[in-house]
């Protein structure tokens, strides 16, 4: 069986309306950022705009080169990744068979959302560390998490290698 790896939708709107697309369609949904420049530098501000809430957490994780983290899906929360330091292949599986992917990080900013019940990894892509900063809608629970596993090569033909074109 050859698995179909779509590239995971972008979304013209806001991080608030996509989440809503994203758990509506049980599908990832990114949303590409807005970057403020000026003479003095760049900023990436506001991007969880309208999805924070006081239940959840906002955490940051920095992920070592050749490092794949995968898989794992929540039964309620939902995700809001976004890569700023380094690059991330980012990967989605649903038990149906459906399978997305995207490269996201410092020249592809933006946030992915991964709604409930969808299994989601991550890869760091290049030579460089990546770093994660990320909102989940149900802050981390240690005696009863909302997690299940499954090892980074249960899905038949995920690649979480960088493919030569």
């Amino acid at each position: 069986m050859s698995l179909s790896v779509r590239t995971i939708s972008s979304a013209s709107c806001s991080v608030e309306d996509a989440y809503k697309r994203a758990s509506a369609e049980v599908e990832p949904v990114f949303v590409p950022a807005k970057i403020y420049t000026d003479d003095r530098g760049w900023s990436l501000m506001n991007q969880m705009q309208g999805v924070m809430r006081p239940e959840g957490q906002l955490n940051y994780s920095v992920q070592y080169p050749g490092v794949i983290k995968a898989w794992h899906r929540h039964a309620k929360q939902t995700d809001f990744w976004m890569c700023i330091q380094g690059h991330m292949k980012m990967g989605v599986y649903r038990d149906d068979g459906a399978a997305w992917m995207l490269v996201s990080g410092e020249k592809n900013a933006g946030v992915v959302i991964v709604p409930p019940t969808l299994w989601h990894g991550a890869a760091t892509v290049g030579p460089t560390s990546a770093g994660l900063l990320y909102f989940v809608t149900h802050a981390y629970d240690p005696q009863a998490p909302d997690e299940e596993r499954m090892p980074f090569d249960e899905v038949e033909g995920f690649n979480w290698g960088v493919e030569c074109r």
